[in-house]
C-alpha cells in the first residue's frame, strides 16, 4: 500500500491526466507501465570491470544527456578521491530543457546532505547516505524536453573513480503542462554576523528579549520566484561560539509577506526534535538529527525536514528563513541546501561560493568559547 504522504506529495508535483499513470512518481504496481526505463551508468562500455570515471582538476564531466519526456527517480554516486573535503570541493550541477543555468547547484557533499564536507551515514524518504559513502536521491525530477547532470572538480587532485548510476524513464506523451520541476540551491554563512558577542549563556537577558517578528538578517535558505512549493531543507552547523547553536525561529514568506505566515519555536523544533535533540543522533523518513555535536565551540551538527506530507505551496515568491540562534545573535557557520518545485524559468541563484570559501573551518567572531577554538 503506498503511504499517505506518498500519495499527497504525488499529487502536490503535477495532476496525472487520464490514462497517464505511468507518468506518477511512483507508480501503481497493479497496472501495467508503459514507459521506457533507461539507465546511464559509469559502467566499462567494453564490458571489463573498469567501472568508473575519472575527472581532473578544473573539468566538467557530463554524467547525463538525455532527451525527454521523461521522469529522472534515482541518482547514486560513490565517489574515490584521497583530497580533504572533496565533498565540498566537487559540484553537481542539473539542467532542465536546455536552460542556461542550472536549477540544481550544489557542492555533492551538500547536496546528499553531507555539508560538513565528511561522510555519515543517514537516511530519509528521500536522500540517504549508504554506509561506505553511497550517496542516494530519490526525488522524482521531470523533464519536459531534456536533462543534463554535470559533475565539475573544483578540486586540486584528480577523482581517482567517479561511480554512478542514474535511472530515468521515458513517455510517449507530453508531461502535463503544469508540471514542477525540481530545483536545489546551495548556501551559506561562514560564519553568520550575530549582532552582539557579548552574552554567556542560552537564556542570557540580554539576547533573550530582544524580538525579531519581521525575520530581518535571518539566514536564508532560499528567495525564489515564480509558483512551486517547497518541499524541504538538509543543513549543518559548525558553532563558532559555546553553548546550544539553536533558538532559532524558522520563518517563511509567501508571497511578499513582510512577516511570515508561519514561524516556529526553535531551531530544534522545526527539524522535528526537541531539547537540543538530547545530544542524540537520529534520523526519520521526514525528519532527522543524524550529526549532533557537543554544545562547544568548534563541535558540528547536520540537520534535515521534508515537508513531503504538505509541501508549501506559494503562487509568486517564497522565502525561506531560520533565525541564527534568538532573534540572530549567534555567530556560527551554516551550511545548507533547501529542495522545491516550480514552473521555469527561475529567478538567478547567488554566486556559489569559492571552493576554499565553503570548506569547513572556525571563524573569529568572539563570544563565548571562540578564543580557545579559533587557535
Amino acid at each position: 500500500m503506498v503511504r499517505f504522504t506518498t500519495v499527497l506529495f504525488l499529487a502536490a508535483c503535477w495532476a496525472l491526466p487520464a490514462g497517464a499513470q505511468e507518468m506518477s512518481w511512483q507508480p501503481d504496481m497493479t497496472r501495467q507501465q508503459t514507459y521506457t526505463p533507461h539507465r546511464v551508468s559509469s559502467a566499462d562500455p567494453t564490458g571489463a570491470n573498469d567501472d568508473s570515471r575519472q575527472v581532473a582538476p578544473g573539468a566538467t564531466f557530463t554524467v547525463l544527456d538525455a532527451d525527454g519526456p521523461g521522469t529522472i527517480s534515482h541518482i547514486w554516486f560513490t565517489i574515490a578521491d584521497k583530497e580533504e573535503y572533496h565533498l565540498k570541493r566537487i559540484v553537481l550541477r542539473i539542467y532542465w530543457d536546455g536552460e542556461q543555468t542550472p536549477s540544481v547547484e550544489a557542492p555533492i557533499g551538500d547536496f546528499f546532505g553531507l555539508g560538513l564536507g565528511t561522510y555519515h551515514s543517514w537516511q530519509s524518504q528521500m536522500l540517504s547516505v549508504g554506509s561506505e559513502k553511497a550517496l542516494n536521491s530519490f526525488f522524482p525530477m521531470p523533464f519536459g524536453h531534456h536533462a543534463r547532470i554535470t559533475v565539475t572538480n573544483e578540486g586540486k587532485q584528480p577523482i581517482g573513480d567517479l561511480y554512478y548510476n542514474i535511472d530515468y524513464r521515458t513517455y510517449a506523451h507530453p508531461l502535463p503542462p503544469d508540471t514542477l520541476y525540481f530545483h536545489a540551491q546551495y548556501r551559506q554563512a561562514q560564519p553568520n554576523h550575530g549582532w552582539t558577542n557579548n552574552w554567556t549563556r542560552n537564556q542570557d537577558a540580554l539576547v533573550d528579549k530582544k524580538t525579531n517578528l519581521t525575520g530581518d538578517d535571518n539566514y536564508v535558505w532560499m528567495d525564489a520566484k515564480g509558483h512551486g512549493q517547497f518541499v524541504g531543507v538538509t543543513m549543518s552547523v559548525l558553532q563558532n561560539q559555546d553553548s546550544w547553536w539553536g533558538e532559532g525561529d524558522d520563518m517563511f514568506f509567501i508571497d511578499g509577506e513582510k512577516t511570515p505566515s508561519i514561524a516556529g519555536t526553535g531551531s530544534e523544533d522545526y527539524f522535528l526534535g526537541a531539547w537540543d535533540f538530547g545530544g542524540v543522533p537520529f534520523s526519520y523518513p521526514l525528519y532527522g538529527a543524524p550529526v549532533v555535536g557537543e554544545e562547544l565551540a568548534g563541535s558540528r551538527s547536520s540537520v534535515y525536514r521534508f515537508h513531503f506530507d504538505s509541501p508549501i505551496p506559494f503562487s509568486k515568491s517564497f522565502k525561506a528563513t531560520i533565525e541564527r540562534g534568538h532573534a540572530n545573535g549567534r555567530s556560527d557557520n551554516f551550511y545548507s541546501v533547501a529542495y522545491w518545485y516550480q514552473a521555469g524559468p527561475h529567478a538567478p541563484y547567488p554566486p556559489l561560493p569559492s571552493v576554499d570559501d565553503r570548506l569547513p573551518a572556525v571563524q573569529p567572531v568572539g563570544g563565548p568559547g571562540n578564543a580557545i577554538a579559533a587557535h
